[in-house]
């Protein structure tokens, strides 16, 4: 190829139809589930209807704090509920509701390019130097939103200098300024802080919750999930959002466009229910060979042996429960068949029994964090469960002792009368 052809090939790559047809080439980046589907409007915060409600009335009788600290786990939408009231203060439609997130303001504030709304990570900006700027930067109108709005993430990690600086311009800021802090450990902030603000605390969000928002976003991202799988999803987040759409994506990945229960239990090492229940009912049988049996399965498979522990607590608690209130509606979040499971398991036992095994598998819980051998810590944590499921509790053996002297007949353990 002579020079000029090569420079008519290369004004030709150069050329507007070349551009646009890459253009059209390129795709979109990939974003996270977690980012894709973060809340844009009060509707859309899951589980915390408490506040949503009170932020709601606020601003339609124009009574918006100029501060507020959200206190909650993570993932339950503290610094999401943050931006989004500085949306609805400051959307051009507005002050109202519900952001529009259709206009320029709206805009800016979800993709984080408002001068207007600066977010600050507290814990890599936690010196009184940064808070003395934030004091200095106050006193400046917004340049183009209804109001400056600072967004502290992790605002326990202030110094303590720094919490006082800030003391000040918080008790009394000029009227186009709002702070909104969030926080995972609100005990840590400084009692003059709280004073200061509005708390809001925000709840672990309920399983049926997670899985309904899962199963929107399943649908429209065209996954085939079933529901016991989603269900474990919810479970092992531990009423976190963020933490289950992160692992739902971890699940797409790793298994693709159809997700089982088994693909869940097997990538995040959690135990299926069935199994669970198929521990206790060892456990209250005095089963322990099935006990030992069952530690050395999941060890081997990888399975998380502290959560193993949790589970079976949640499921002693509802067993408790029952016994004590008759009661079904009471039980943490359970399916037809496993409140089944739960009554079925009530008549087996006694609520001193299930007291005992509780303790044990409590202290247990606390233990496996430091054990050096989790399996062996888990199964002597079982065998002892066992033998207190076997042995009489202190009200069995008052109840037969008043009967002894009413001249009542006895039980044994299966409720057959004795001779």
């Amino acid at each position: 190829m002579d020079f000029l052809g090569a420079v008519d090939l290369l004004a030709g790559s150069r050329s507007p139809e070349f551009i646009m047809a890459k253009k059209e080439k390129t795709t979109q980046p990939y974003e996270v589930l977690a980012r894709k589907y973060r809340p844009q409007n009060f509707d859309d915060v899951v589980g915390q209807d408490h506040l949503i409600q009170t932020l709601k009335n606020a601003i339609t009788i124009d009574r918006v704090a100029h501060a507020y600290l959200f206190v909650g786990p993570r993932g339950t939408g503290k610094t999401s509920t943050a931006r989004i009231l500085a949306k609805a203060l400051n959307c051009e439609k507005g002050p109202q509701e519900n952001p529009c997130n259709n206009c320029d303001m709206c805009h800016e504030i979800t993709i984080g390019s408002s001068m207007d709304i600066i977010e600050i990570d507290g814990a890599s900006n936690n010196g009184v130097e940064q808070v003395r700027e934030i004091n200095e930067n106050v006193r400046f109108m917004p340049s183009r939103a209804r109001f400056k709005i600072y967004i502290i993430d992790e605002v326990h990690m202030l110094t303590t200098a720094a919490f006082n600086a800030l003391l000040k311009t918080l008790e009394e800021p000029p009227e186009h300024v709002k702070f909104f802090f969030a926080t995972t450990e609100g005990h840590k902030v400084p009692a003059t802080i709280l004073s200061r603000c509005q708390r809001f605390d925000l709840r672990r969000i309920p399983t049926n919750l997670i899985v309904e928002r899962l199963k929107e976003i399943t649908k429209a991202e065209k996954i085939k999930a079933d529901e016991n799988a989603l269900i474990a999803v919810a479970r092992g987040a531990e009423g976190g959002m963020r933490d289950a759409q992160s692992a739902l994506d971890q699940l797409i990945s790793f298994q693709g466009k159809n997700i089982a229960e088994e693909d869940v239990l097997s990538v995040f090492g959690l135990v299926s229910h069935e199994a669970v229940s198929s521990i206790v009912t060892a456990t209250l049988e005095g089963d322990v060979a099935t006990l030992i049996e069952a530690v050395q399965k999941y060890d081997e498979e990888g399975k998380d042996l502290q959560r193993l522990v949790v589970d079976l607590i949640d499921h002693f608690r509802n067993i408790l429960i029952y016994i004590h209130t008759q009661k079904t509606n009471l039980l943490i979040e359970l399916t037809e068949s496993q409140r089944e499971d739960i009554i079925k398991q009530a008549g087996l036992t006694d609520a001193g029994k299930v007291s005992r095994i509780a303790d044990i598998l409590l202290q247990t819980e606390g233990k496996l964090r430091m054990a050096l051998s989790r399996r062996t810590t888990l199964e002597m944590a079982l065998i002892r469960c066992a033998r207190s499921a076997l042995h009489a509790s202190v009200d069995q053996i008052l109840d037969e002792l008043n009967k002894l002297k009413q001249g009542l007949p006895l039980e044994d353990d299966s409720g057959k009368k004795k001779p």
